[in-house]
């Protein structure tokens, strides 16, 4: 019982992580493309690469940026509930 906890934690560690990864990279490159759009649209003076950088920097300490992390806590919430449910309603 005990092996079997630890082989679903890992798994679910191991594919949450690669799902965090890719959600953080489309999300990263959505928000460059983003910001490269704004900076063409707005003509705004300077470099366009200084621009997107110091958008990007503000991007990492952003809220939306957090909350990716969710990816981590609702999967482990909603299986902790199943289980509790399956085995103790």
């Amino acid at each position: 019982m005990v092996f079997a906890l630890a082989r679903l934690a890992l798994m679910g560690f191991v594919g949450l992580s690669v799902i965090y990864v890719l959600v953080s990279i489309y999300s990263r490159s959505v928000r460059r493309e983003r910001l490269e759009e704004r900076w063409e649209a707005e003509q705004i003076g300077g470099d366009r690469e200084e621009f997107v950088r110091a958008g990007l920097a503000e991007y990492d300490g952003s809220v939306r940026r957090k909350l990716i992390l969710g990816v981590y806590v609702v999967p482990v919430i909603v299986i902790g509930t199943l289980i509790y449910a399956i085995n103790y309603w």
